[in-house]
This record gives structure tokens, C-alpha cells and sequence, in this order.
């Protein structure tokens, strides 16, 4: 699995909203320099949030952004859906959607096991819980076994 830039950064940027501990809106252009993020380039992830329905913006002077419900209620796959789409396909293509024949029949199955696992950990997460840096204890056990910090 991949996680573009755009997906690093909306998630980043959340966590930023998340991590604000009164509901003053944060300004973009805090949020980019916090989280080293180019400022253009988080406006419109931000933009797709909002549309999304995981941030407010208000304007103004004393205008921002702020998360539309809190962050114990919006999972990491909240986030990254709405700025990359499914968590998950192949080629673009949902799962779901694909057929195989043959001796690559087994790789529906396949592919539909990655998502499932990638679901679990991913709506598993809330903001609050990467925050506040503590993970759910069967993310956490995940990092601790052999070679999960390897690459092969």
C-alpha cells in the first residue's frame, strides 16, 4: 500500500486541528509552517476536508480551520478517503469490481484480505487516539513484531 503525499499531509494537517486544544480556528498558513507542509498545496487539501465534511473554516480575522466534530470521532480512513478516495484498489479499481481466471483467481480474495486488514487499522484510529499518542493496543502490537520496522 501507498500513502500519497496528499493522504501524509491531510492527516498531518488534522492532527494539527485535533491537537488544538480550544476550538480557536488555526489558520492555514499555521497549520503549513507546524507541520512543514507547502501552504498552496494545503489549501486545497483543506478545501477538500471542508467539503468532506472533517473541517469547519471560518472567515475573517480571526478566521481558520477547526475540525467539524471531534477528533475521538474521525478515524485516520476518514481522512484519507476524502482526500484520495478508497482506501484501497487495484489499478483504480475497487476490489469488488475486479475477476480474475485461472491461476490468478486467487488474488480477489487476496486483495479483498489487504483491504479488510487496512480498514481495521485504519477506521480503528481516531485523530484523538494519533494525538494524543496512544494507539489502540492491537495497532501498537503490530510495530512490535519482528521485521515490522525491516525493509525487505
Amino acid at each position: 500500500m501507498r500513502i500519497s503525499a496528499r493522504a501524509d499531509y491531510a492527516v498531518r494537517a488534522a492532527l494539527q486541528l485535533a491537537a488544538s486544544r480550544d476550538d480557536t480556528p488555526l489558520k492555514s498558513e499555521a497549520i503549513a509552517a507546524a507541520q512543514d507542509i507547502p501552504h498552496k498545496f494545503l489549501e486545497g487539501i483543506l478545501n477538500d476536508m471542508r467539503r468532506g465534511g472533517l473541517v469547519l473554516s471560518q472567515r475573517g480575522g480571526n478566521g481558520g480551520y477547526r475540525l467539524a466534530r471531534p477528533a475521538d470521532s474521525i478515524s485516520i480512513a476518514d481522512v484519507i478517503r476524502v482526500v484520495d478516495g478508497p482506501l484501497v484498489s487495484v489499478r483504480g479499481v475497487r476490489p469488488p469490481d475486479l475477476s480474475y481466471t485461472g491461476p490468478a483467481e486467487s488474488l480477489l480474495p487476496l486483495w479483498i484480505a489487504l483491504r479488510s486488514n487496512v480498514r481495521e487499522i485504519l477506521e480503528g484510529v481516531s485523530l484523538a487516539d494519533v494525538a494524543s499518542a496512544q494507539l489502540p493496543s492491537d495497532v501498537s502490537a503490530l510495530t512490535e513484531a519482528p521485521g515490522a520496522w525491516v525493509n525487505p
